[in-house]
């Protein structure tokens, strides 16, 4: 088995601007991503994934997670969501170096 080297992009932040997030993912050439269920504390407060905070589910937590085959687009998508959201929005983006079996998928 060979192994190659990737990156992947994590964000966490507010279901309500999931489809903003993911069209920057888009916009800067990534092949897909993958949105799941987020929860937990953090600087504004304790956000569950059973039990909504609010009744509109779009004020629910997510974390999205890219992976990318170079750098450049990782940090790109980074500090496009950073500065077009993070002003307004709760979230946090980070950067994992990973070994994927795959590359021609990314």
């Amino acid at each position: 088995m060979t192994l190659h080297i990737a990156e992947k992009v994590v964000i966490v932040t507010e279901k309500i601007i999931a489809k903003g997030v993911c069209k920057i993912i888009d916009d800067c050439g990534a092949t897909g991503y993958t949105i799941i269920p987020a929860g937990g504390k953090g600087s504004r407060n304790i956000r569950s994934t059973t039990e909504r905070a609010s009744v509109v589910d779009d004020f629910a937590n997510i974390q999205i997670e890219i992976i990318v085959n170079n750098t450049q687009m990782a940090e790109a998508i980074m500090d496009k969501v950073r500065d077009k959201y993070f002003k307004n929005y709760s979230g946090i983006t980070y950067l994992e170096d990973i070994k994927i079996l795959r590359p021609e998928k990314f």
